[in-house]
This record gives structure tokens, sequence and C-alpha cells, in this order.
């Protein structure tokens, strides 16, 4: 577990503070003495906005905000600060600090999720991890305990798929993606079932199968349920997550330098399917939703799925195959047929499915498109807004479906260059019937390099959109 942030229960005349207000701010009241609030002052006065005062026994961080045009924006400031504060806080070898509020405007849990979500360290495989540890272990803030348990547990299941998608293949097998949900599951409290091979050969999941054709690891497909006694809802919502652990693009080999090397980070969506199961889980939250992820590689081995091939998904619709590199959605499309059974009463997929969503916004937001309808897409970008993982909604008219048409087939795999992130939303769509969205976040999910409080890396992209729309949802 990760949950660092805590209530305060106790004095807080000794210990390391970071001051919150804005240039209208009394400071005389944090134990500041006259030089030290003259000092501060001045600073103020020449726009510097965050301030360090050594007080030989503790350290007083006061951080300054300015009004910002929107709410998103003002609560994204703060994340951003609290980024920011880690890294000078960890400079300082300091272990706990305590943040208090100088205005009306209380920004502290804000400031405590960029903290804790920039604090994150994957340190498992260096030999020296406990000298590159940071000193962080507590952040105390004043709240009510229900906003901290929520912000803790969101922090953790964001974390916690950041983990997922940091782990290379060596390790993280479609198999041992499986053990990882069940230890996770039992640690916050929701159900997992594990197929195997078998049992998707029964199901008939002609797109999982494929895939992992040219696999040595076999695939499994994964339900993972929170179903609480006090659920507002009777049909679930269900979360389908891309499990692809490991993609080399199979016989259609990934042809741009490079474009390997991150490639263990292409079941990002499956992550966030358990960081989000992980989080709902952890804080209570009364909805009923279940996750299906299916898991495989993709690698161009010797009985490996080939361009041309024609293969036949769950519901029986026969695809012809353009390029293997387009297997995201094989394996996706499965899911989508197996989510009929529960009569769902809406379905989000999570999948770092294409190179087009990347190019069209970059990692600055999501992909979004589906036939949830207006209030769904009104709710979850207001949840987007908020938590600063922004759609950027696609048109969805019905004619990108036509091009995903094939002589011999029902439909093909893949869709011309233009649109690719739009054609493959319509390919999904074919196996849907009912309310769906589709987000792809590739863009997101995994960065070369920090921003902010998202980490060079897994980012967990998805867990605090969707985290943040359910809580809402759970509150009516």
């Amino acid at each position: 577990m990760y949950s660092i942030i805590h209530k305060v229960t106790k004095q807080y005349a000794t210990s390391h503070l970071v001051v919150l207000g804005t240039q209208d701010s009394d400071w005389s009241k944090f134990g500041l003495n006259e030089q030290e609030l003259e000092f501060v002052t001045k600073e103020l006065a020449n726009e510097h906005l965050s301030i360090s005062i050594n007080q030989y026994t503790r350290t007083v961080f006061i951080e300054c905000f300015k009004e910002q045009k929107t709410e998103s924006k003002s609560l994204e400031k703060s994340r951003e600060r609290g980024a920011v504060l880690v890294k000078k806080i960890n400079a300082l070898k300091i272990e706990e600090v305590l943040l208090v509020s100088a205005s009306e405007s209380d920004l502290s849990l804000f400031v405590a999720e960029g903290m804790a979500l920039a604090n994150y360290q994957f340190l498992k495989y260096f030999t020296d991890a406990a000298k590159k540890e940071n000193s962080l272990k507590s952040i105390l803030v004043k709240a009510e305990d229900e906003s901290i348990q929520d912000l803790n547990a969101l922090v953790d299941g964001t974390l916690h798929a950041r983990d997922l998608v940091n782990e290379p293949l060596s390790f993280l097998t479609a198999v041992k993606f499986s053990e990882e949900m069940e230890r996770l599951g039992k640690e916050a409290g929701f159900k997992v079932e594990v197929l195997h091979k078998k049992q998707i050969e029964s199901l008939k999941m002609g797109g999982l199968l494929a895939v992992n054709l040219g696999a040595i690891e076999p695939p499994t497909f994964n339900i993972l349920t929170h179903k609480p006694e006090n659920a507002i809802n009777i049909n679930p919502i269900v979360l389908v997550g891309k499990g692809i652990v490991y993609d080399t693009g199979g016989l259609s080999l990934k042809p741009t330098a490079n474009s390997m090397d991150i490639m263990k980070c292409d079941m990002g969506g499956g992550a966030s399917v358990v960081g989000i199961l992980y989080a709902i889980a952890k804080a209570n939250l009364p909805i009923h939703v279940v996750g299906l992820i299916p898991a495989t590689e993709n690698r161009p081995g010797g009985n490996a799925y080939a361009p041309g091939d024609v293969i036949h998904m769950m519901d029986n619709t026969s695809v012809e195959v353009l390029n293997t590199d387009a297997e995201g959605r094989l394996v996706l499309a499965d899911a989508l047929c197996y989510a009929k059974k529960y009569d769902p009463e809406l379905v989000f997929d999570f999948a770092t499915l294409t190179g087009a969503a990347v190019r069209a916004i970059g990692q600055f937001g999501i992909v979004a498109m589906g036939n949830a309808g207006e209030e769904v897409e009104k709710d979850l970008n207001e949840s987007g807004h908020y938590t600063y993982e922004r759609l950027a909604m696609m048109p969805f008219w019905d004619e990108y479906k036509d091009l995903l048409k094939s002589d011999i087939a029902d439909m093909t795999n893949l869709g011309p260059a233009e649109a690719g992130q739009i054609t493959a939303g319509k390919f999904l769509e074919h196996f849907t019937s009912y309310p769906w969205m589709h987000l792809d976040i590739a863009g997101p999910a995994f960065l070369s390099a920090d921003d902010h409080y998202r980490l060079k890396g897994g980012t967990g992209s998805g867990v605090r959109i969707l985290f943040d729309y359910l809580s809402k949802k759970s509150n009516g």
C-alpha cells in the first residue's frame, strides 16, 4: 500500500510545515518571527510564490497561489505545486510534513494529491533501492476521515496501475498479470476470477486466441468484481482493459525505430482497470462494477497469425486481418462480446490502442468516442476536467465504419491511415449492444519524461477520471 496522507492528530508547532495561501493571506499565524514575515513580504512582492524558511528545527514552506481562470486549472496548479514541493522535501530528507491553509479556499487535499503521486518510485530492480528511496513518508492534512480515505484509495489505485505498467515482460507475463490482479484483489477487497486457455477456447474468443498464437506463454481472461451489498445499481458498470503485456507487432513487426522499447506498456488499459477496481474497493464505493481484462503477448512466433488470415470472434463475426499490429482491438472485441452477459448499464474500455490518438492530441489527454449519450459524455467530461485527465471527443459518424469493409469477411481489423483512432473505435463498436465509451489512452499512459506529478514511465492514466466519475455516480 502507498497510503501516505493522514489526518492531523497532534500539535504541529515543531512540524515541518507547508502553508498554502494567497498574497492577501495573514502569514503571522504560523510561527514566523518578525524578520521572517518581512522576508516573506519582500519575496511575494517580487513575485516569488514559493518560499522556504529554515528555522533550524523545522522548515516552513510558504506556497502562494494566484487566482486561475477555471476551477479545473486551479486544482491542477495545486497538484503541480505539490509535485514541485516533493522534490524540495526529499532533497532535505524530510519524512513528514503538515499542510495547513492560510486562505478561505483550502487546496490542501489537491496539493497532497500531487505530492503523493509525485513521490512515487519504481525501485524494484535496483540493487541499491534503499539508498534511492524518497524520505517523505507522511503528509498530514486537516480534513474529514472520508475525504482522506477516498484520496488515499485514489492515489493507491493509480500507483498500483503504474507499478503494473512499469513491470517488464520478464516478470509480467499474462499469467503473472493475473496473479498480480489476484494479489491486489485480496488486498483491496474485490473478487478476481481467472479463465485460462481451455476456458477461453470453450468461449470461442477467436481474437484473443489468434493474437496469442505466436506467444510461448498462454493467454488469460480476467474477471474482476466489486459488488457491495449496498450497490446503487443492479446491472453493473463494466470496465474493459486491453492487456497486451508486450507487443512486437506480431508478423507485422513494428517498423519504427525504437518503437518496441516501451511496448511493455501496452497493457496500460488493463492496468488502469485494475487500478480503478482497487480504488473503488478501498473507498467502499456503493456501486457494482465488473472489470474484464484479456491478457496475452503479441509475438511473431512459429504459429503466429498472419496478415490475410480470417478469424472468428466470440460472436462469430469474421475478421480479415490486414495487420497483426492492430491486435488490441481483437482482444478487446472478445471482451466486449463477453460483457453482454451482464446486460450492463454502461461499458467503458481503456486501451493504449492507436498511434493515431497520439498524433492527434499528444500526451495531454485521452481520445474518447462512443454511443453512451450526451449525459454520460457530459459527466465524464466534468470528471476529466476535475482530475485533469481531459477528454478529446472524436466525431463518431457512421461513415467511418465503411472504411472497415472487407472483400472476403464481415470486416477488416484496420482502416486507412486517416482517422485511425476513430476507425479503431468503430471496429470495437461493432461488438457492443449497450451504452459504451471507448477511451484511447495511448498518449498519456506512458511518458518519456516527468510531467509534474505524472512521472516518467507508467502514469496510471484513466484511474483518476473514472474514480471521480464513479464516486459522483454512487453519491447520486
